[in-house]
């Protein structure tokens, strides 16, 4: 990490927020793909009173396609039909003034035209309407996406990975699966705060809360995309990291003004 990422208090974010959640959400079958860059490649992307975050002076990229599902705001059960549907985002990692590191999303596709309309109106992210396929056997996951609307039809995934043990226990007082503090795959998968541009002199942040991610080791078999192109990213070479993760339970917390 840098010298001021290294200082970042990153337990603080993790625990649950003092107030009522206003939604509720299941993520599963996710899969962390990531790679290393520049942070100075990044950094010009970034809404500029946001900072990067970075590990072993480095900024990550991730993509993360999943399944969410039993969608709901806290006075409604999941609806059929519009409470679950697959997701793939385009991420990096982030902080404001050295405090609350957070995810900023280049962009998030689904497979649901209603979640689209509604997270790019309410939550002001940068959602896009997507055909989108997901099949998980034991041992395997893939995952197929191609880009809709709003913007060029076309940009798009086709992922297949092998899925393996839970990562193992690097503290003994944590279980097998749960990422500890200070490594790469805690920096990378716990992540509690969501950053979102409102105008161009307002910025919004979200927060979420869920226990963490029992993740597994995962090998990529097959990695086709286009969409880190279409968002401006560069990257170089394979991915440097990938896990997998069965999911979570997640609570939703408001969208404030910072």
């Amino acid at each position: 990490m840098t010298d001021e990422s290294a200082n970042i208090d990153r337990i603080a974010a993790t625990r649950r927020p003092a107030e009522r959640a206003i939604g509720y959400q299941t993520w599963s079958k996710l899969l962390f793909v990531h790679w290393r860059v520049s942070p100075h490649e990044i950094a010009e992307l970034l809404p500029s009173r946001l900072t990067i975050d970075t590990f072993d002076g480095s900024a990550w990229i991730g993509m993360v396609p999943f399944h969410m599902s039993g969608v709901r705001p806290w006075w409604s059960p999941p609806v059929p039909g519009i409470s679950s549907f697959h997701e793939t985002n385009v991420r990096t990692y982030v902080h404001l003034k050295g405090e609350e590191p957070g995810v900023w999303f280049f962009s998030l596709d689904a497979n649901s035209s209603l979640a689209v309309r509604i997270a790019r109106w309410k939550w002001r992210l940068n959602y896009f309407r997507a055909d989108m396929q997901l099949h998980a056997e034991a041992g395997k996951v893939r995952y197929k996406s191609k880009r809709l609307w709003p913007g060029p039809v076309g940009p798009g995934t086709a992922i297949e990975a092998e899925t393996g043990d839970l990562i193992g226990a690097l503290d003994k007082d944590l279980p097998a699966g749960q990422a500890v503090p200070g490594t790469l795959e805690h920096f990378l998968a716990e992540r509690y705060v969501l950053y979102a541009q409102k105008t161009e002199d307002e910025l919004l942040r979200g927060r979420v809360y869920h226990t963490p991610y029992p993740l597994r080791e995962a090998r990529l078999l097959e990695m086709e995309q286009t969409l880190l192109k279409e968002s401006g990213i560069k990257t170089h070479g394979e991915p440097d990291h990938v896990a997998y993760s069965d999911g979570v339970d997640v609570e939703i917390f408001p969208l404030r003004s910072v």
